[in-house]
This record gives C-alpha cells, sequence and structure tokens, in this order.
C-alpha cells in the first residue's frame, strides 16, 4: 500500500506499483468505441500509461494535454490516458481539446486500478486512480513507474519522457 496525500491530508492505494524490471499485467479497459483494449493490442510498441483520477479536474487535464503534445515526437510510442472516466466523457474531453496523438481508455468496468495496486483505499477520492505514470517497453517490461506523492501535483513529466528518449 503506498501512502499518498489528498492536499495534504494522507490517504492509502490498494497494494503497490509494478516493479521497474517486471513485465506488465496483461490489463483490460475500455475504448471509446466501447471495444475492450488489452496490453497485447499495443504490442511492439512502448507505452506511456498516464493514469489519473478524472477528466473533470485541472490537474488530469493538463496531464492528458502535456502527453498529447509530447507524444508526437516519441517514437514507436502509443500514450494511454486511463481514468475511470466514462469512455463518452473521455472522447468528449479529448475532441473539445483537438487531442487525437493519445489514447483514452476506461477502467470503469474492469479491474486496472486494483490489479496495479494505484486505486485510492479511502478519503473523498475512494474508488479512483491514483495519479501514476507507468512506462513500458516493446516487450511488456516496466522501465519506470511514478506515484504522484500529492494527487493535485502533476507528474514529473521531464523524467518520464526521459526514459523514451
Amino acid at each position: 500500500m503506498a501512502k499518498i496525500t489528498l492536499k495534504g491530508n494522507s490517504i492509502n492505494t490498494s497494494g503497490n506499483l509494478p516493479e521497474v524490471g517486471s513485465n506488465a499485467k496483461n490489463f483490460n479497459l475500455v475504448a471509446a468505441d466501447l471495444s475492450v483494449k488489452s496490453l497485447n493490442d499495443f504490442a511492439g510498441h512502448k507505452l506511456v500509461l498516464n493514469i489519473f483520477p478524472s477528466l473533470d479536474t485541472g490537474t488530469c487535464a493538463a496531464s492528458v494535454r502535456r502527453f498529447n503534445k509530447e507524444a508526437s515526437n516519441l517514437d514507436n510510442t502509443k500514450v494511454l490516458c486511463i481514468s475511470k472516466d466514462l469512455p463518452f466523457a473521455q472522447a468528449r474531453f479529448c475532441g473539445a481539446e483537438g487531442l487525437d496523438n493519445v489514447i483514452t481508455l476506461s477502467d470503469f468496468r474492469t479491474d486496472f486500478t486494483k490489479q496495479y495496486g494505484l486505486e485510492i483505499a479511502d478519503g473523498p477520492l475512494a474508488g479512483l486512480a491514483s495519479r501514476v505514470v507507468i512506462i513500458l517497453d516493446e516487450s511488456g517490461k516496466v522501465v519506470y513507474t511514478q506515484q504522484v506523492p500529492e494527487i493535485v501535483d502533476e507528474p514529473n513529466y521531464d523524467e518520464a519522457l526521459s526514459i523514451l528518449k
């Protein structure tokens, strides 16, 4: 269980992030067209898993915008933006913002956040994803993780992106 904060108040996650060097667990997440996507659908690509509580918060929206901007400069890399927001809301947000370099995926009916140990376990955001960046290489191996310690803070983009260069 990781200890993080929400505006300085201590909360916990459901477990620990996958360890760097381990193989990523397969997952099932729901795409904008309501199809189910798994890790296998992205085989052969580097993956940035940008995981967050909800697009309806400024910090989460900012992370999607930033990764969308950076994604066009990344070779053989897909950026997956993952939350429990409904796929319709994710598609509406990206459409309104003109974001087309990221892939939004929803955990609204799967167990991804629990499986990856990043679900918020208590406090006002219990049940949502904590703010996390996980990077996988082309073979699905975890090469980077960041559990953002304060939910209202943005991830360390520079550190994460440096792994992909």
